[in-house]
Order: C-alpha cells, then structure tokens, then sequence
C-alpha cells in the first residue's frame, strides 16, 4: 500500500477505534488489512501476561479458503509484531491445529463450523476475548451458519467489541447486528451502482447453442495468461471442462463436489 484505503482511513478514524461497527466494503477494498490495523489495540496487553494467554481476538469467516487468505494477509501485516494467529478451520487437520493452540495464540481464526466443534470439546477457550471480528456476515448466513455463529457469540464475553463485515445491510445482518453489538456505528464505502473503476464489462448476447463458441472465441481472443468461467452448475462445470480440454485450453475445474484434498490440489494447479 502507498496509502490508505477508503474502508481503512474509515475504520482508523479515533471514534471507531473502540466502537462496535457495522461495515459495507466491495471486494478488494482492503478490509483485512482494516481490521488487522483497528484491532491491534483490543490484543496488545496480552503480552504483560507470560504465564497463561487466552486469546483476544476472534475472527470468523465463512470458508476455509477465505479463513486461510485471511490469515495470509494477517501474517504478513503482523510480521514484524509478536502477535500469534492460529486458524480453526474445517477440512485442515486438528492434530496440527491442537498443537498450534497449545502456543496460546493472541487471534484465532476460524470457519463456525469447527469453531463450534472446538468449544463443545473444550479445546479453546474464548472468555477472554476483547474483539470478534465476522468477515462476509452475510455469506455465513446465507451458507446456515446462524446457529453456530450465535453458539460461538455466547461463548465470548457481552463487553467484547464487535466488527461486522458484510457486502449488504439486509435484513438478517440487520437482525444479527441488534442482537450482538452495542450501539454500532455504520460505515459504508460501496458506492451505489457503480462497478470496481477498474474493470471492464461486456455483456455478448449469443443464442444457447453458440455459447461454448462464444466462451472459446473469447478467451482466444484476448489471450489472457489466466481466466475464470464461472459455471450455473457442476454438470456445466464437467461439461465445459472436457469441451475446453478437447479444443486444446489447459483448464482446471473447481466445483462443489470436489473433496478438500482435491481443491487445494486444482488451486495449486492453477
């Protein structure tokens, strides 16, 4: 970064710094960095404390594969800072994760699922935390992670300081606001109807029987070092998969339907 982002000279602003706050950003706005920055104050007097350390900070995301990109760029905005993150993520091994929380990490970072699994066997403890941090609230609720989200929330303490993330204020984020933060302040950086400054869109009006030309036609075209084609299903998926393949395209395809081995495997790939 050369300089701040809109959500992240938001977030920063002294009135915020201690504030429940409810927070629309676009994707790629910089909000991981924004909130890495926001609750630094909320975990930085554990460090008095040498002896036994529970965390401070929790931050829930919806998928592991965001849970992990989350933690990347946390490394990496703490690395020259003490500050431990270990993640509790579903489909990643426990014994690994048991171990790393035996460090008495200052942030764990997790996905609800086994987050929740954790605290029913006791394996973390969240009564000390200071801040919870929910990235894509909105994404959670829509996935039927309500239950768990609301499990863990009650593990924590009522005076914790509570950042809420979520692309739209509707009315289940509406609800989940009024019942976990206190007099949240709200903040929005999306701009109505106007589209990231620095995409290009087309939109190509082809009947259904062209539409695999179509795609083919347009990805020689432009000659992209890397695409993605996202697909209405995972029959699409397969489908477009073996007809690329066919027309000599290097293709990778990820669907619902692969297991967590066969993911990371195609985003390695890829």
């Amino acid at each position: 970064y050369k300089e701040l982002t809109p959500i992240q000279k938001a977030i920063m602003e002294k009135d915020i710094t201690e504030r429940d706050a409810l927070i629309s950003a676009q994707t790629g706005s910089g909000k991981t960095v924004a909130f890495g920055l926001s609750i630094v104050s909320n975990i930085s007097n554990n460090y008095n404390n040498n002896f036994f350390k529970l965390p401070s900070a929790l931050i829930i995301a919806p998928t592991r594969e965001l849970a992990l990109q989350v933690q990347n760029e946390l490394d990496w905005l703490y690395s020259k800072t003490n500050i431990c993150i270990v993640s509790c993520v579903g489909g990643m091994d426990m014994r690994t994760e048991k171990r790393n929380l035996k460090k008495f990490p200052d942030i764990i970072l997790g996905t609800p699922g086994r987050l929740k699994d954790y605290l029913e066997r006791e394996v973390i403890n969240l009564s000390n935390v200071k801040v919870v941090v929910l990235d894509e609230a909105d994404e959670t609720l829509n996935l039927g992670f309500r239950e768990e989200l609301e499990y863990i929330l009650n593990q924590t303490p009522k005076e914790r300081r509570t950042l809420l993330f979520s692309a739209t204020f509707s009315k289940q984020i509406e609800k989940l606001a009024s019942k976990f933060q206190n007099n949240a302040l709200r903040i929005s950086t999306v701009e109505k109807n106007k589209q990231h400054i620095d995409i290009e869109y087309h939109a190509i009006k082809v009947t259904s029987n062209n539409i695999e030309y179509a795609i083919m036609n347009t990805l020689r075209y432009y000659e992209g070092k890397k695409s993605l084609v996202f697909c209405g299903t995972r029959a699409n998926v397969n489908h477009l998969t073996s007809r690329l393949n066919n027309r000599g395209f290097s293709v990778v395809s990820i669907s619902g339907e692969l297991s967590q081995k066969e993911r990371l495997n195609a985003l390695r790939s890829i």
